[in-house]
């Protein structure tokens, strides 16, 4: 299996396709990630590949595994990436 692309070859790779330097091409994904941390709240959607959402887990009852006693998990904020229909449609294929 290949190993997932490190954010080095991701920047080069970036800079090679638009014809601009490593450095630009740094700065444009810093500010994309930085972006999407303040508009995560809101849904934060980035065409062809996904949205960012917080969404709220309910409480429920867990197990502990290494006593088996029952506990309670508190409710809580979570953050989601839903994967667009494009982009699992071109990695996966269609049916």
């Amino acid at each position: 299996m290949a190993k997932p692309l490190t954010k080095t070859q991701i920047i080069s790779s970036l800079a090679e396709s638009a014809g601009i330097t490593k450095t630009a091409a740094k700065d444009v994904l810093d500010s994309l990630a930085e972006l999407a941390y303040k508009n995560a709240k809101a849904g934060f959607t980035i065409p062809g590949i996904g949205k960012l959402v917080v969404t709220n887990r309910k409480a429920r009852k867990g197990r502990n595994p290494a006593t088996g006693e029952e506990i309670k998990i508190p409710a809580k904020k979570a953050l989601k990436f839903r994967v667009a229909k494009a982009a699992k449609d071109a990695v996966i294929g269609t049916k």
